[in-house]
């Protein structure tokens, strides 16, 4: 197991306690507390945005059948009642079953100590949506003041991981929906961030989506479009003005290029390499 591994599972011990055993709904397992269904209230700042219906369907019932297998981590409101700290899906999938009351497992947590312990718990369920991770990694940055390697470390994550995410948040907000919504990858929104201006990436975006285009496709097309248009090749020389040029530098001892234009007209450049071939090309000329 690696060393980040371990710290993070350190971090979770200190929030959330083994899980218990199997135990029906209304009954608290071993170490928690019981408490009303409607005394719970989630987090304002959650950093979980997206609950699918029928992934809480699911879980509401197998809570039926089994009942609330992990207590909910909450914190005591000053108003009175409790603050969801981690579990806001599994208390949403007891109000499905008609659970009248759950586990928790209550904790006296600092805002930011509370912001953590319900950001691990996502990432390690795997709950978040890469938007859902980079904005909870900028608000532990902005507002708790932690650089990227804390950030890592608290987290379990590399330090690169955490630099990618937060690298999502310059895409425009129409793209950021798309991947708050799963319609584009994470890969895709890093993809999209080598296009060269706003209007590219949201047609690539989009894009994207309507062909089901994959990340390598995204990033080709969004390299490419940052590149300047290749100048347009000269078109090829007809014999005669190759035969022309031949025989004027011939005559004029230079090098001679003749360049065709629309309709008939043209120009004949001639070149010299100081003023003494200059003067020898004059004379040749006449001038």
């Amino acid at each position: 197991m690696s060393s980040k591994k371990k710290r993070l599972g350190r971090g979770l011990d200190g929030l959330l306690p083994a899980p218990p055993p199997a135990a029906p709904a209304a009954v608290a397992p071993k170490g928690t507390d019981v408490a009303r269904i409607e005394d719970l209230h989630p987090s304002r700042t959650q950093p979980r945005t997206q609950f699918e219906e029928q992934a809480l369907d699911e879980l509401a019932r197998s809570i039926e059948s089994l009942g609330i297998l992990e207590p909910i981590l909450v914190r005591k409101r000053p108003k009175g009642g409790f603050e969801i700290i981690a579990g806001e899906r599994r208390w949403r999938a007891a109000q499905k079953a008609g659970l009248r009351e759950v586990p928790i497992f209550v904790r006296d947590l600092s805002d930011a100590a509370a912001f953590e312990a319900a950001l691990v718990e996502n990432l390690q369920r795997q709950d978040l949506n890469p938007i859902e991770t980079a904005r909870a990694f900028a608000r532990l940055s902005d507002e708790f003041g932690l650089s990227h390697e804390e950030i890592a470390t608290r987290v379990g994550k590399d330090r690169s991981t955490i630099t990618n995410a937060l690298r999502l948040l310059k895409l425009p907000d129409d793209v950021l929906d798309m991947l708050d919504s799963r319609q584009l990858s994470e890969g895709h929104g890093r993809a999209l961030l080598g296009a060269p201006d706003v209007k590219t990436m949201l047609t690539l975006a989009r894009a994207a989506i309507a062909k089901r285009l994959s990340v390598r496709e995204v990033e080709r097309q969004a390299r490419s479009a940052g590149k300047p248009p290749a100048p347009k090749a000269a078109p090829a020389k007809s014999s005669n003005v190759k035969d022309l040029e031949r025989r004027l530098g011939m005559r004029l001892g230079a090098t001679v290029r003749v360049e065709e234009k629309a309709g008939k007209k043209g120009q004949i450049a001639i070149q010299y390499a100081n003023y003494d071939e200059l003067d020898a090309i004059l004379k040749k000329l006449g001038v």
